[in-house]
């Protein structure tokens, strides 16, 4: 992997891992480039190679393109409640893991159908409607039919009503990196299927995300091929910033290229980043009961209070027909103290009503079984 540090050290690293080589390239400002293609599909291996990247580039000399897809996942951003942003029980049942990047904005579906671009760049030197320019300009290059914009919101339509892209950015002290999505032919109905609430009645200042109809550059371009848009973008972005060189594939796993990378993947795929990042929320709901063995029906009322992910307070209100108050109020107490998590909720629901029977463990169970639905 000889090449990747010789094409790194065109970039001087500020943490000291890799060495500066001795050029007279340009700042980004002055017009230099680089153009890196990701060679993995992971979407933890990919993201933490993007803080890599932002941490050890010195990008105040050189700005960095990183070109790069995934295997189907969900992304959430930085500031954001994964309860309302994407369905997980479906999620888990169809294997698609869920990440949290650093940045900001909404939430968003990768698979191998959509283009993801980072533009790294220094503080100054960052540009986003620059970066947007870019990828609009190279469309209409090699399809001039294509009726593409960028609008104030930093997305991209199609025909002035179809969303292609979606941006979001993270500005660190002297250093800067703008990330976009672009559909080429994503599984729409996965979209459609996976990006909607999993639990009701939340209440959150999370930033929500905006809903906007979406197409695939595939559905009004059906001949534009996987590597003539790749070719086209690393084409528009040397042109912009004055690079000759060639594209330079690079793998994230490699430790001798980038040492920490995984690592820093493995914290990305944590509990405690993914749902314990989330800003503080309450949920209140109400819960439909159902006996099974007599079909009688009830309704009952929950309010829980979470922050970091671990619930502070918790309230089940079952009607005491239904159900003697020491149980539910024993259901809220071994609640309170652990994660908001479907798993860990089931798990100590099994210790209390291992000690009841009859219908009275049937109505239990059944109540559990409500409450940890709310979860996702």
């Amino acid at each position: 992997m000889s090449h990747i540090r010789r094409t790194l050290s065109l970039c001087r690293s500020r943490s000291g891992v890799l060495q500066p080589a001795r050029t007279s390239s340009a700042s980004i400002g002055g017009g230099g480039g680089l153009v890196l293609q990701s060679r993995s599909t992971d979407v933890f291996q990919n993201l933490a190679l993007e803080d890599w990247i932002d941490a050890n580039v010195d990008l105040e000399r050189r700005g960095v393109l990183l070109l790069w897809r995934n295997r189907p996942s969900v992304v959430i951003g930085r500031h954001q409640n994964p309860w309302t942003e994407c369905n997980l029980p479906a999620m888990r049942s169809a294997g698609v893991p869920l990440a949290r990047r650093r940045s900001g904005g909404g939430t968003v579906f990768h698979d191998l159908g959509n283009l993801n671009l980072t533009f790294f760049s220094s503080k100054k030197g960052y540009d986003r409607q620059r970066n947007l320019r870019i990828i609009t300009e190279a469309l209409t290059r090699i399809r001039p039919e294509l009726d593409v914009r960028a609008t104030e919101r930093f997305d991209i339509l199609l025909n002035g009503h179809f969303k292609i892209s979606g941006s979001a950015s993270r500005l660190s002290r002297k250093s800067s990196y703008h990330h976009c999505t672009l559909l080429h032919s994503a599984d729409r109905s996965a979209l459609a299927a996976l990006l909607r609430p999993s639990c009701p009645g939340i209440h959150s200042n999370a930033t929500p995300s905006v809903l906007s109809p979406v197409a695939n550059l595939l559905d009004h371009a059906p001949t534009l091929q996987w590597e003539e848009l790749l070719e086209a973008l690393a084409h528009q972005y040397k042109a912009e910033f004055g690079l000759g060189s060639a594209s330079t594939p690079i793998d994230p796993t490699d430790e001798s290229a980038f040492p920490g990378v995984t690592a820093a993947a493995a914290e990305l795929r944590g509990w405690d980043w993914t749902f314990g990042r989330t800003p503080k929320f309450s949920v209140r709901t109400l819960l439909e009961l159902v006996d099974e063995r007599s079909a009688a029906r009830c309704s009952a009322r929950l309010q829980v209070e979470v922050k970091g992910g671990v619930v502070l307070t918790c309230e089940l209100d079952v009607p005491p027909h239904w159900l003697p108050r020491r149980l539910s109020g024993e259901l809220s107490g071994v609640l309170v103290g652990g994660r908001f998590c479907p798993h860990r909720a089931a798990a100590v629901f099994s210790e209390v009503t291992r000690s009841e029977s009859g219908d009275l463990r049937g109505r239990l169970r059944n109540l559990c079984d409500a409450v940890v639905s709310v979860m996702g």
